[in-house]
């Protein structure tokens, strides 16, 4: 009896250990359990899946209904069967067996994948979707083969309508894609033309999808639709002024046209919380630790705003810097000295019309002070103040 019990465990533990192999090694797995059809399955499938001749292919055949008559469940041995019968040319048979394996198994990720195609081929995009719906929903190594060509096709009219109705119904891989599709599609404009369609459907999208479209497209240098998207995401937003002055937000992920904390070199500390900008630097360390894209009209502008605990010379202490986006500098303001644990700094920018975009940081010079510098800015405003000359 104890003998039974040792070779029942050894039987069930191989036939487990196998059904996982197959998933990776279907070669190995059928060979450990030759008897098992859904693993004679399994590697049927690998082999139909590969460019076949004639006579390998009428072995895989054979091997995929070897294992339909061990197991008449194994969905793989019906999609081998399907595919090689497909191979062959005989597509209407093909359709039953895959439709049968359908019925079988909704995880069956290569019937599902012909499917689609066979959907595509009829020009049907609905029933195409509806595949692609499963397919997400039920294998999770389809979207790594799925989202690229999702995106793509949603160039495609018909196919956008139709991926906006099917999205509209939330399914599990929504935000998956939406995120996939702001940071990986093709091109930035088309990009920012879906997603105007899905916000116009009331589609829900991931604020992180909707930033990285914002900086996708001001990577490209357009800054002008990266801004008018950037409208589309904070109503209300003004070119002319600063956002968030008084640094309340704390964006988890901040555009190029909000507040944006730079750390460039070990040691160096920047963090917006708590309605302030805190910042920090070893001594002999400088940079830039914060800054902001602005689309300022041309004209004069007024930077101004509060400070804490920064206590440095004249020569070292932090400066604000507006420059054109080609390196053009437009000016910079500096913190004054001060001993006291707070303080003010007020100066002129001049914005001309040869500059329509801009960057403005906030630049930590080197200390000799062996703590460094430490500070933190309380509020930084623009207030136009004239045209430029």
């Amino acid at each position: 009896m104890a003998l039974a019990a040792t070779i029942a465990g050894y039987v069930s533990t191989t036939q487990t250990l196998a059904f996982v192999l197959g998933k990776s090694n279907a070669e190995r797995a059928h060979a450990m359990a030759p008897g098992d059809g859904r693993l004679a399955g399994m590697l049927a499938e690998k082999q139909a899946a590969a460019e076949q001749a004639p006579a390998a292919r009428a072995a895989t055949a054979s091997l995929a209904r070897h294992a339909l008559a061990v197991e008449p469940l194994a969905a793989s041995a019906l999609t081998a069967l399907a595919l090689t019968t497909q191979l062959d040319g005989n597509t209407p048979k093909a359709r039953a067996l895959f439709v049968h394996s359908d019925a079988l198994s909704r995880r069956e990720l290569g019937t599902r994948l012909w499917l689609i195609e066979d959907a595509v081929a009829r020009n049907d995009v609905a029933d195409a979707l509806r595949h692609y719906d499963i397919a997400l929903r039920t294998s999770k190594n389809a979207s790594e083969l799925l989202f690229p060509i999702l995106v793509q096709a949603a160039n495609d009219p018909a196919v956008a309508t139709a991926l906006t109705n099917t999205l509209k119904t939330g399914p599990a891989w929504r935000d998956d894609f939406l995120t996939y599709f702001g940071g990986l599609g093709p091109n930035p404009l088309q990009t920012a033309a879906f997603f105007r369609r899905l916000a116009g459907a009331r589609v829900p999208i991931p604020e992180v999808a909707r930033i990285t479209v914002v900086n996708a497209l001001a990577k490209d240098r357009q800054y002008r639709e990266s801004w008018d998207y950037y409208r589309s995401l904070r109503p209300g937003v003004d070119p002319g002024r600063l956002r968030d002055p008084e640094f309340k937000a704390a964006l988890q992920t901040p555009s190029i046209f909000d507040w944006m904390p730079v750390v460039e070199d070990a040691g160096v500390s920047a963090e917006i919380a708590d309605g302030a900008f805190d910042f920090s630097a070893p001594s002999t360390v400088g940079g830039v630790v914060l800054q902001q894209i602005q689309i300022l009209p041309a004209g004069r502008y007024r930077l101004q705003g509060t400070f804490s605990g920064i206590k440095e010379t004249a020569e070292t202490t932090p400066y604000w810097q507006l420059s054109c986006m080609d390196g053009r500098d437009l000016g910079r303001v500096a913190l004054p000295s001060t001993d006291s644990d707070e303080g003010s700094f007020a100066g002129e920018l001049t914005v001309t019309a040869s500059c329509p975009v801009q960057n403005l940081r906030f630049i930590v010079r080197p200390s000799s002070n062996t703590s460094g510098v430490v500070g933190r800015i309380d509020r930084a405003l623009l207030v136009p103040v004239g045209t430029a000359g």
